[in-house]
């Protein structure tokens, strides 16, 4: 038992070290030097969607395209570049996809008026289908109910 404990403890160690070793590599770490700054580091980093993962910012994707852009984040707000700067170049460089509030312009137009046309198109095919319905029943039919109630009992 004790010579099984000496030959599985050195190799454990060496396994337990060969494995802290990468969780640490892939952390990542950025240090601003204002508290500021590291506020509007954490707001872009959620703002800004992933391109590879879609509905995902890129704070919390782990996609190497996300790690990228967190870096190149990083290094504008160390060049002293604002929140609109960085928004800015981000969609310049990968398009208004990046950012998660598109501006009003003729390819996005159609995400504001849809909703709403969706409404209007709903509310006319209700009233449309409530006037088609008969409020009441004429005394004719009425007559008709009454004499097929009377048959079943």
């Amino acid at each position: 038992m004790n010579r099984l404990i000496s030959t599985l403890l050195p190799l454990m160690l060496i396994m337990f070290a060969c494995l802290s070793n990468v969780a640490i590599a892939t952390e990542d770490k950025f240090h601003l030097d204002s508290p500021e700054k590291s506020a509007l580091f954490l707001e872009l980093t959620k703002e800004l969607r992933c391109p590879k993962c879609q509905n995902q910012n890129i704070a919390d994707s782990d996609a190497m395209i996300a790690v990228d852009l967190r870096r190149k984040v990083y290094e504008l707000l160390q060049k002293d570049y604002d929140r609109d700067q960085v928004i800015d170049y981000m969609k310049q460089r990968y398009g208004d996809f990046v950012y998660y509030q598109p501006p009003v312009n003729s390819m996005t137009i159609w995400l504001w008026l849809l909703p709403v046309l969706f409404i209007f198109v709903a509310l006319a095919a209700v009233v449309i289908t409530r006037k088609r319905q008969p409020a009441e029943m004429d005394n004719e039919q009425l007559a008709k109910a009454q004499a097929i109630l009377e048959r079943e009992e």
